[in-house]
């Protein structure tokens, strides 16, 4: 089979790590009879300096051309200074809604190998935990209105969290199809007790609950979900969200698991292609240092191979490489400990395709 990537390599170290997953790729390629062709677009804070904004209309078209797309990372405080339109995660919006990928997938498992890197209790750490949550990806604050006025208490802003029945559902129906095929639990966070939206967002979850009476449906607010995850990680299967709550507990289930550079994800939409990044920024602090934990990146090819291609055996195939890297005691600094010897970014690199080979 062949495939076209769009390759996004991004702002800070986005070129070390992407270029790691394009390398894990090719022998994955090679072993089950994929060929990948590989194009190469700016986006984010790269695509600014080089052409004065955030998401070419050249870059939109290769992603629209392509089967799927590979990102690594965009920002800096490089470009904190730009206005809101212009700022280099402006990228990611624009690629979403270009795509049509309204559902975010992020899986976050604690593995046997790093659960002395789990920030928690030991108790908990070795229950361990195995969590998918779906992020609403193209609704709710991030794209509602928003600007500024001038109120009773003098320069005012605002940005609105609106969701529409149509939007609630089709996340919804991506929600309880993967909990009918793990374990059969969905819990819906929303801040109903308070907010319209989640209220409405409540109605529609439960509406579609009907159609799905193998799986056990529950609710939980979005404060209590904060802490149940650091207290009973185990309790979570698979979590359905809106965008900004997914957003922010989806990074806190991230650093539960050892790292932030641990942790994959796919952005899909109505079609097979979809948008694979590690959940993490761009960390400009060591970008260009050989620091960076390439594996959220290269987990995120495994997905990408298993979501958008089909390729199962080939996305296990790079998933267990990264997990028998990990058994050996191969830590890059993130999730070292105190002790521990440390492998750079290249060294990490060279440890998983000497494994897959």
């Amino acid at each position: 089979m062949n495939y076209n990537i769009a390759v996004i390599e991004g702002d800070g170290i986005g070129p070390e790590i992407v270029n790691a997953a394009i390398e894990v790729l090719k022998l994955a390629g090679k072993k089950y009879k994929a060929n990948f062709v590989f194009k190469k677009a700016k986006a984010g804070g790269a695509a600014i300096d080089y052409l004065g904004t955030p998401l070419p209309k050249e870059t939109i078209q290769i992603c629209l051309e392509s089967n799927s797309v590979l990102l690594g990372a965009v920002g800096g405080p490089k470009w904190d200074i730009l206005p809101g339109n212009l700022r280099p995660e402006k990228a990611l919006l624009g690629i979403r809604k270009e795509l049509g990928l309204y559902a975010n997938i992020r899986p976050a498992k604690l593995l046997p190998e790093l659960k002395t890197a789990c920030p928690l209790k030991k108790e908990v750490a070795d229950a361990g935990f195995d969590m998918v949550i779906v992020r609403e990806l193209t609704g709710g604050m991030y794209f509602g209105e928003n600007g500024r006025k001038n109120g009773p208490y003098g320069p005012e802003a605002f940005d609105t969290e609106c969701y529409s029945e149509m939007e609630v559902e089709r996340i919804g129906i991506i929600a309880f199809e993967l909990a009918r095929a793990r374990g059969k639990k969905l819990i819906s966070i929303d801040k109903a007790n308070v907010l319209e939206s989640s209220r409405l967002w409540r109605e529609v979850i439960h509406k579609l609950g009907a159609n799905y009476p193998d799986v056990q449906l529950t609710d939980m607010l979005v404060d209590n979900a904060a802490m149940q995850l650091v207290k009973n990680p185990k309790q979570f299967d698979v979590v359905v969200t809106s965008n900004m709550f997914g957003d922010i507990l989806s990074d806190e289930a991230s650093q539960i698991t050892g790292s932030i550079g641990l942790l994959p994800s796919a952005s899909l939409g109505e079609t097979k292609r979809g948008m694979y990044e590690p959940i993490h920024g761009s960390a400009p602090d060591i970008a260009g240092q050989d620091k960076a934990n390439p594996i959220a990146t290269i987990l995120s090819a495994a997905m990408m191979m298993r979501l958008s291609f089909s390729q199962e055996e080939a996305a296990q195939y790079i998933e267990n490489a990264v997990s028998r890297v990990l058994a050996k005691g191969m830590r890059t600094a993130d999730i070292a400990l105190p002790g521990e010897s440390v492998l750079s970014c290249s060294q990490m690199i060279k440890e998983i395709l000497d494994e897959l080979k």
